[in-house]
């Protein structure tokens, strides 16, 4: 654009959103500084400002907490980012209905604080400084997506902004509401792609009472596995099964996540360690808190982060596949994350060499599987690299679905372009 263009382009977005300044490299998104940041303050300016972009022909970005920007491929173009942080209200809680409807820069560490008085919460385990429509943007979810899902799961109700400002609302904010087409499920993980969300429903859970942790270490890699998958289909009804395995080959480490009443949770907590401690020695402790080791949310440290996902049933296969991986490439990433619901991350140092071929050597293997190997967040030189194995997303069985989706909500292609059609 001429410098006459955005001129005019400016004063058009300021006049539907007062919030409208210059960008800066402190915003950029995949090393692209935007020509405009604007700040909505609720639905209505935040329709007026997409509209204005759209008559400008504007790239947009939304951004909440800005934590997860690096995920997936950087934007061709970005010419607006619209930071949701003025909109951070928690706009009704129905306590009754277990239901929340909070705006979409609200933090969810503000969201539970306020759920909290009323002994409920949003069972997610995700950053207190994440905002909600950012951790449903990004699918975001912790340990215990094994009970209580991922964000999509929990999702109720939605408001988005379509690219030429249209407003379009999914859902309401009760739990049974099944009226029109469901924007909550097509939105949650499309990275911006398809719109801006402005606001969520949530389905709440009540605060467990209770929670323990049971933990144990099997060096055989067939008897952890068979650990987590008798965990994960127990009739104790765990909240979490984890693993963590420090280097290929290596000993696993199960770990346990029990939660509700204090008498309750003490007994399925026996059973559990019972059930684990075919072991060995130090198999099936019980703690009321989480083990040094277990996993946090991924994050790639400014390095390559890859999430494999599969049915539980081939968790074995697939630490053998890494470790052949591993073999052929000569690296040795630490694995990590939710095996008892099919998910696992490692994670590469921006130094490292030779990690697409450690991709491609997975997805070559796991293709058998129906295992799914998927580049979260890469240095320039790794995404490149992995075109040759598909790219950060690899193989998407639904691309053409897809792409339909994406033409009918942004025909221009102006929501996060270049991020599409390898959504994260």
């Amino acid at each position: 654009m001429t410098a006459t263009d955005l001129t005019v382009a400016g004063k058009a977005l300021a006049g539907a959103c007062p919030r409208v300044r210059a960008g800066t490299d402190a915003d950029a998104v995949g090393g692209l500084v935007p020509a405009f940041v604007a700040s909505p303050a609720d639905t209505a300016e935040a329709s007026a400002l997409l509209r204005a972009a759209a008559g400008h022909d504007l790239a947009i970005v939304p951004r909440g907490s800005g934590s997860r920007l690096d995920w997936g491929p950087p934007p061709a173009r970005c010419d607006l980012v619209v930071d949701m942080l003025r909109m951070d209200a928690v706009t009704e809680h129905a306590a009754g209905d277990l239901v929340a409807r909070v705006q979409a820069g609200a933090r969810m560490g503000a969201v539970a604080a306020v759920l909290a008085s009323a002994g409920q919460e949003i069972a997610l385990d995700v950053p207190a400084g994440a905002t909600a429509g950012g951790v449903v943007a990004s699918g975001l979810a912790g340990p215990r997506r094994l009970r209580y899902g991922s964000p999509r799961d929990l999702l109720i109700g939605i408001t988005i902004v379509r690219a030429d400002g249209t407003v379009a609302k999914s859902g309401g904010k009760v739990v049974k509401n099944v009226a029109g087409y469901d924007l909550g499920k097509l939105f949650a993980g499309s990275a911006g792609t398809l719109g801006l969300i402005t606001e969520v429903t949530f389905r709440l859970h009540p605060l467990p009472a209770a929670r323990r942790f049971v933990t144990a270490e099997f060096a055989d890699p067939a008897a952890g596995c068979g650990a987590v998958a008798a965990a994960a289909n127990s009739p104790l009804v765990p909240s979490a099964v984890e693993l963590t395995r420090p280097v290929p080959g290596g000993p696993i480490r199960v770990g346990v996540l029990l939660e509700g009443s204090a008498d309750g949770v003490a007994a399925r907590a026996e059973r559990m360690a019972e059930l684990l401690r075919p072991g060995g020695p130090g198999a099936g402790e019980i703690a009321g808190s989480p083990p040094p080791w277990w996993p946090g949310l991924p994050d790639g440290g400014g390095g390559t982060l890859i999430r494999v996902s599969f049915w539980v049933s081939a968790l074995g296969r697939v630490l053998e596949a890494v470790d052949a991986a591993a073999g052929e490439t000569g690296l040795s990433p630490a694995a990590h994350g939710s095996a008892g619901a099919g998910v696992l991350y490692m994670g590469f140092p921006p130094e490292a060499d030779g990690v697409a071929s450690f991709v491609g050597a997975l997805r070559r293997t796991l293709g058998r599987e129906r295992g799914s190997v998927v580049v979260l967040t890469a240095p320039a030189p790794v995404r490149d690299a992995l075109a040759a194995c598909g790219g950060m997303a690899g193989r998407v069985p639904s691309l053409g679905l897809m792409r339909a989706v994406k033409d009918q909500f942004d025909p221009g292609h102006r929501l996060a372009p270049g991020r599409f059609p390898e959504v994260i």
